[in-house]
């Protein structure tokens, strides 16, 4: 891959990046969240066509219209999330979309033997091919899909955080099965957040920042920390304002919730941050004191009040949740603005459950104008709004609802810099002292999960990382810095 570039409206997402695998390599393609490393392997399987630059398979012209055509040159990718067909047999998924028949007739015999041959040829002829996919552990689904690949003839292997759903014994078969892979004669590019499986199973690494090539070379003579340097790569920048900040009573207390028992308090005045990689466990953190995911063991305390709740009564207590996935379910895109930041509290718009339309476009013009949200007007569509007009929104509703504790999860994902800035200096008036000494206001408490390091370490007072479902003790944020937590974050550091 030559000089590939890709944006996505004004957003640059690859900016001439290279790469390069040769037969029988496993190279490892590494960086932050949101570097391009999914962008770029989208091309590569298909998916998506770049704006410019080049590919080559086998020194001949290389240019997929889509994923099945990729698959036919010998180009397959296996992605995070698993792609199987759970209620099919294993011999079925295998043969998908490419079933030998004759006659217009499915060739049951040949399929078997295929899918036979295929599963010996990876090191798993336990693998039944008869077997219900679905009642399959992960690790061997995950087989079935390499196994589907393989049957029809791929030589270049993506793999997408292949281990995320794995235990330790299911991922040691998994590097095994990578280096059969390898001394096959395959070449595997494998994307991977914890860098002691970069170091163990590739032979190279890529790394990609901010949609460039950041360096490379090869794991065996680079060290841990010197690949953590390439993926930070930067300094925090002069966005985030700071007030003086006096945190206070301890509104929010956890004690042993999860597998992984996480404990922390979060005071009145500060804003806590939550580091970590995808599927750490940050965002099930957040759901689980709001109420969207059950809790199992351990105590929540907000306020005066302790134990399991839902999202109502968290409302009625006094806390909002900023959800990462703000079209989904952040907002209500085919309401208007104002009906968007009034959802959660209708109280004074009306008498009684009536809601005057006045009052309600009175309440959003407040919001409109001290976010500055840019709309037409209270009555436009929330939909209509552009990512950081949006989320600003969403931001209004928890300020109209007055809650005190704010749960912000990947506050500023997909927002441009001047709405990251004007996010940023919401927040720390949210927590710093009222300017007047009789004001009556009260400082907020924030608890902020991002995968944006500079973020966190402008942002925040202390800082917790998580890493693959366990919280490590907050510390301050000035005993941090980007090398620090991304070595927490990926395992190779000291989270406590």
């Amino acid at each position: 891959m030559r000089g590939v570039s890709k944006s996505f409206a004004a957003t640059a997402a690859l900016d001439g990046v290279d790469l390069d695998v040769a037969p029988g390599e496993v190279v490892a393609l590494v960086g932050q969240n949101g570097a391009g490393k999914s962008t770029l392997m989208a091309i590569l399987a298909g998916s998506l066509a770049p704006d410019a630059g080049a590919m080559a398979l086998d020194g001949r012209p290389y240019a997929p219209r889509n994923p099945l055509e990729a698959r036919r040159a010998g180009v397959a990718m296996i992605y995070q999330e698993l792609s199987v067909a759970p209620h099919l047999s294993v011999m079925e998924n295998v043969v998908l979309g490419t079933e030998p028949a004759r006659g217009g007739l499915v060739q049951k015999a040949r399929a078997r033997q295929i899918t036979q041959e295929v599963l010996a040829r990876l090191g798993h002829p336990d693998i039944l091919p008869d077997s219900t996919v679905g009642r399959l552990s992960v690790a061997e689904q995950q087989l079935v899909e390499i196994a589907r690949a393989f049957a029809i003839g791929a030589r270049v292997l993506v793999l997408d955080e292949p281990t995320s759903s794995l235990g330790r014994a299911d991922v040691r078969r998994l590097f095994d099965l990578v280096r059969r892979l390898k001394a096959d004669g395959h070449a595997v590019v494998y994307i991977s957040h914890f860098i002691e499986e970069v170091k163990e199973v590739a032979d190279r690494f890529v790394v990609l920042r901010d949609g460039r090539n950041a360096g490379g070379g090869s794991t065996a003579g680079t060290t841990r920390e010197e690949i953590v340097s390439l993926m930070v790569g930067r300094r925090v920048e002069d966005l985030f304002p700071r007030s003086e900040r006096h945190p206070g009573e301890a509104i929010v207390e956890v004690e042993g919730i999860g597998r992984g028992e996480v404990g922390f308090t979060l005071r009145r005045g500060e804003v806590l941050g939550i580091a970590g990689l995808v599927g750490a466990g940050r965002t099930r953190l957040l759901r689980t004191l709001f109420g969207l995911e059950p809790v199992r063991a351990g105590r929540i305390r907000v306020g005066a009040w302790t134990g399991a709740a839902a999202p109502p009564r968290r409302w009625e207590q006094g806390m909002g949740l900023l959800s990462e996935d703000r079209k989904g379910e952040g907002l209500a895109l085919g309401l208007s603005v104002a009906e968007n930041l009034a959802l959660s509290r209708l109280t004074g718009l009306g008498p009684g459950p009536l809601v005057f339309p006045a009052r309600l476009r009175d309440a959003a013009r407040r919001w409109i104008e001290t976010l500055g949200v840019r709309t037409a007007g209270p009555g436009q569509a929330v939909g209509e709004l552009s990512g950081g007009n949006q989320q600003k929104v969403a931001l209004a509703r928890l300020l109209h609802h007055d809650v005190d504790v704010l749960l912000l999860d990947e506050p500023t994902r997909g927002i441009d810099v001047a709405s990251k800035a004007q996010i940023y200096a919401l927040v720390d008036g949210l927590v710093a002292p009222p300017a007047a000494p009789e004001a009556t206001r009260k400082p907020k408490a924030v608890l902020v999960a991002s995968s944006d390091l500079a973020e966190l370490l402008g942002l925040c007072d202390r800082i917790a990382v998580m890493c693959r479902g366990r919280l490590g003790v907050p510390r301050p944020a000035a005993q941090w810095d980007e090398h620090s937590l991304m070595m927490a974050a990926t395992g190779t550091g000291d989270a406590a």
